[in-house]
């Protein structure tokens, strides 16, 4: 990985840095950032009561006031929920909104599983092969344009957080070409899904993988170009089988996403 502040930058780092979600630098974006990882890496369980609120504002060296701030926030996100006379508690993992970039973050920080990895290539098929078959129906001669021209960068990238970024844009693109508000709006998780997939491993690795990786995204443009969206589906599936099938190869796992 690349180095950062003279150091290694961690995996949620290098997500924020390829999205341009750089996280807050502030006292409060830091209690939430190191409470949340705690919490999803499990250092506290679910059923859980947190240490009081004196031992984490010594433990943080913050004012009551930022520490309160951060447990709102993580109440606001399902994963703790605070009781009078009985103290702040963690929730059951259920109960969390995994389509928090935050809370996905912190799985990517903390080393997400297999079964994760599929359960969000799942969620993306459900979402992106609909998008991409609604671009190829609504998409302008402006969209078509520029997904084949974004199509056509990939294969420029001259480092894989490049090819990362171009990939975010052109996935950003099929969703925008939907003419679909709410798959706009679904775009953080599949830009955090898509992005943690780059962590485990990118297509420009190996060769071979980066050249099915930029031709399988040029059929996704074709097809949306030629107002396909049978065609669309279709490639679009692809690309995310081969994106979860590269990462579960990386963990030592097979398979594809159902």
């Amino acid at each position: 990985m690349a180095a950062h502040e003279g150091r290694e930058r961690t995996t949620g780092e290098l997500i924020a840095a390829i999205t341009g979600r750089m996280p807050g630098r502030n006292l409060h974006s830091r209690v939430l950032w190191e409470l949340g990882v705690a919490i999803v890496r499990g250092d506290y369980a679910e059923g859980e009561i947190l240490p009081s609120d004196v031992e984490l504002q010594q433990r943080f060296s913050v004012s009551r006031t930022v520490l309160r701030e951060a447990l709102k926030t993580l109440a606001a996100k399902g994963m703790i929920e605070a009781r009078a006379r009985i103290g702040t508690r963690v929730l059951p993992r259920k109960r969390w909104n995994l389509f928090d970039a935050d809370v996905l973050a912190w799985h990517f920080e903390t080393g997400p599983d297999l079964g994760f990895l599929a359960s969000l290539a799942e969620i993306r098929i459900g979402v992106e092969l609909e998008a991409a078959g609604l671009a190829a129906q609504r998409r302008s001669e402006a969209d078509a344009a520029a997904l084949v021209a974004c199509a056509g960068r990939l294969g420029e990238a001259r480092s894989a957080e490049q090819f990362a970024r171009t990939d975010l844009e052109f996935h950003r693109a099929v969703a925008d070409a939907s003419r679909n508000p709410f798959m706009v709006s679904i775009s953080a998780l599949v830009e955090l899904a898509l992005t943690a997939m780059f962590t485990i491993s990118s297509p420009m690795e190996d060769e071979a993988a980066m050249a099915a990786t930029v031709l399988a995204h040029g059929r996704i443009a074709d097809a949306i170009a030629r107002r396909d969206p049978d065609a669309a589906r279709t490639a679009m599936r692809a690309v995310i089988s081969e994106g979860f099938g590269r990462a579960a190869a990386r963990m030592g796992g097979e398979g594809e996403p159902t």
